[in-house]
C-alpha cells in the first residue's frame, strides 16, 4: 500500500509531515512561575513532541509575596537574567519569538506589571500574564496532549497557587484557582495547625464549587512530581518514569507520613530532588492528602505534561489534537531513524493475523512496536535489544501506562533477542503478568521473522494464517518472497511457531 492510499487504518494518515505540523516542528515556550522560570523547546512530531531543549531556573519569585505584596527582589533579578539567556538561546536556535506566560506571582504582585514591562524592554519577549482560570485551562490542555479524550480532574500546583480543571471527553470544563501554593503556605500564621486549618478550608471551598470527582485525578506540577518520586522510593518501585505513575489514596497518606518523619536532606539525596524543590514538599504534601480525602478520586496519576505542553496544544490545528500521541510519535521515529520508513505498516499487516482476537488497545501497542522495530538499527548488534527496551520504557512517549511501556519494551527486546532471562531488566518484568510477557515475546518473534522477508514498504511479502484452536500456523509466500525464506528465516519462523505451540505449513503462490 503506498502513502497516497486512502485507507490508513484506525489511526489515520500521519500528520507530522503535513504543513500544519511542520509549522510546529520547533516551538519555544517560557513559563514564568512563582517558583521557577523555565524554557522548553519542543521539536519533532507536533502531536507528540520531543523535548529539544529544557532549562529551569529556581527563582522563587513568589517567596513572601503574602507579606510584602511584591516579587522576591533576588528572584526578580534571577528571573530577568534567565529571560535574557532564554532570548539569546532562542535567537541561536532560530525559534524567536518565544511564547511566554507568567502566572500567580507576577499577576498578584504590586510590581508585577513593572517586571513584565522590564522583561519586554530588555529582551523583546512579550510576557502574557494570565489569570488563574486560564492557567488551569492551559494545564488541562497539557494533560490532553498526552491523553486525548481524557476525563477527570486536573490539579496543577505551582509556587503560589493551585488550580483545578475538569476534563470531560477531551474538553476542558469548569476551572478554579486557589492560594494553596507552598510558597504562600509558608507565610500562613499558626504553624502546622494553622496551615492544616487553612488547607482544609480552601479545599472545602473548592469542593463546594467543583463537586466530588469519582474519576481520575491528574497531578501536574513540580511538587507533585517530587512527591511521586518519594512514593516510588518508599515502595521500591523499579520504573522511575514519572509520567503516568499511579498512586492510591493509601499510598499518598503513607508517603506524606514518611516525609513528615524523614530527614529531608537524606531523603532528597536518595530521590534525586533539588534542595529548593525539597524545601516545598512538606508544605505541599498536606495539600495533596486533604485534596484526595475531600474529592475521593477513583485513581490518581502523575502528568509530566502541564502548562507548557498546554501552550503547545493551543497552537495545534484541531485535526492534530485528536490524534493518538503514541502512534504519531512512533511514526515520526520511523520516518527519521528506520532503514526503510513505512515498512512498519507492512510488517503490522503481515503479523496482524496472529492477533485477530486482541483488544483495540493491544493492537495499538502491536502497531507501535512494528513502527519502532527498526529505529535502533545503528546500535551495536550485541546491545540492540537493550537499546530497544530502554527506548520503550524511558523515552518520551505519550499515551502509555507503565505496564504498556514494559510490554512494548519486551516486544522490541524480542525483536532482536530470544531469551530475556539474566538481563539487567529482570526487575521490571514483574510489572506485567507472565501471560503478558509471553504475548510480548510472540509479537517480538513475529516481527523478527517478518523483517527477514523485507523487500520494500508496499511489497506483497506473504501472508500468515493462524488457527489457535487447531494450533496451526500457515505461511503463504509470494513467488517474489520465496527466495527470502532461507535458513535463518526458516529458523525464526520455527521459533515463532514454537512459542505459539503450533504446527506449521509453508506454501507458495503467485498472488496474495
Amino acid at each position: 500500500m503506498n502513502e497516497t492510499a486512502p485507507d490508513f487504518g484506525p489511526f489515520g494518515r500521519p500528520l507530522f509531515d503535513s504543513p500544519e505540523a511542520r509549522a510546529l516542528s520547533r516551538v519555544g515556550v517560557v513559563d514564568v512561575g512563582s517558583n521557577s522560570v523555565r524554557l522548553v523547546v519542543f521539536d519533532g512530531a507536533a502531536r507528540s513532541p520531543a523535548y529539544f531543549y529544557n532549562e529551569k531556573i529556581m527563582c522563587a519569585l513568589g517567596a513572601h509575596i503574602s507579606e510584602t505584596g511584591r516579587l522576591n527582589p533576588e528572584g526578580r533579578v534571577r528571573a530577568l537574567s534567565a529571560m535574557r539567556r532564554f532570548r539569546a538561546l532562542a535567537d541561536g536556535m532560530g525559534i524567536s519569538p518565544l511564547t511566554a506566560v507568567a502566572t500567580a506571582a507576577v499577576r498578584e504582585a504590586e510590581d508585577g506589571e513593572e517586571f513584565r514591562a522590564e522583561v519586554e524592554a530588555e529582551t523583546g519577549i512579550k510576557l502574557w500574564v494570565i489569570d488563574g482560570t486560564e492557567e488551569a485551562r492551559l494545564s488541562a490542555q497539557g494533560v490532553l496532549l498526552g491523553w486525548p479524550g481524557s476525563y477527570g480532574l486536573v490539579c496543577d500546583i505551582g509556587g503560589s497557587s493551585m488550580e483545578l480543571a475538569e476534563l470531560d471527553e477531551g474538553r476542558v470544563g469548569r476551572r478554579m484557582t486557589s492560594r494553596l501554593g507552598p510558597l504562600r503556605l509558608a507565610d500562613i500564621k499558626g504553624g502546622k495547625a494553622g496551615r492544616k486549618r487553612h488547607i482544609k478550608d480552601e479545599i472545602g471551598a473548592l469542593h463546594a464549587s467543583m463537586g466530588s470527582s469519582d474519576k481520575r485525578l491528574f497531578l501536574v506540577g513540580g511538587s507533585w512530581r517530587a512527591f511521586a518520586r518519594i512514593d516510588m522510593e518508599r515502595r521500591g518501585y523499579p520504573l522511575t518514569v514519572l509520567h503516568e505513575y499511579r498512586m492510591t489514596a493509601t499510598a499518598i497518606r503513607d508517603t506524606a507520613k514518611m516525609i513528615e518523619g524523614s530527614d529531608l536532606n537524606e531523603l532528597r539525596g536518595r530521590c534525586g530532588i533539588s534542595e529548593a524543590r525539597m524545601s516545598l514538599i512538606p508544605l505541599a504534601a498536606p495539600v495533596l492528602k486533604q485534596l484526595v480525602r475531600t474529592f475521593k478520586p477513583r485513581d490518581i496519576t502523575i502528568s509530566s505534561y502541564g502548562i507548557r505542553e498546554g501552550m503547545l496544544y493551543e497552537e495545534m490545528p484541531s485535526q492534530l489534537r485528536v490524534r493518538d500521541p503514541l502512534i504519531e510519535a512512533c511514526r515520526f521515529a520511523e520516518s527519521k531513524d528506520a532503514r526503510v520508513p513505512g515498512f512498519g505498516r507492512t510488517l503490522y499487516a503481515f503479523i496482524k493475523p496472529l492477533f485477530n482476537s486482541a483488544s483495540p488497545a493491544k493492537k495499538r501497542l502491536i502497531r507501535a512496536a512494528c513502527l519502532l522495530h527498526d529505529v535502533s538499527w545503528r546500535a551495536h548488534p550485541d546491545y540492540r535489544h537493550e537499546v530497544c527496551f530502554d527506548l520503550a520504557t524511558r523515552a518520551n512517549l505519550g499515551g502509555l501506562k507503565h505496564s504498556e511501556r514494559i510490554w512494548l519494551g519486551l516486544a522490541l527486546f524480542h525483536r532482536y533477542k530470544s531469551n530475556r532471562i539474566g538481563t539487567r531488566f529482570e526487575h521490571l518484568y514483574d510489572l506485567i503478568p507472565e501471560e503478558a510477557q509471553t504475548e510480548a515475546e510472540i509479537v517480538g518473534k513475529a516481527m523478527r521473522f517478518g523483517a527477514m522477508l523485507w523487500q520494500q514498504t508496499d511489497a506483497q511479502i506473504g501472508q500468515l494464517r493462524f488457527y489457535p484452536k487447531k494450533k496451526k500456523l500457515d505461511l503463504i509466500l509470494s513467488n517474489e518472497a520465496a527466495p527470502l525464506f532461507g535458513e535463518v528465516a526458516e529458523s525464526r519462523f520455527s521459533s515463532l511457531a514454537s512459542i505459539l505451540g503450533a504446527e506449521t505449513d509453508v506454501r507458495y503462490r503467485k498472488k496474495i
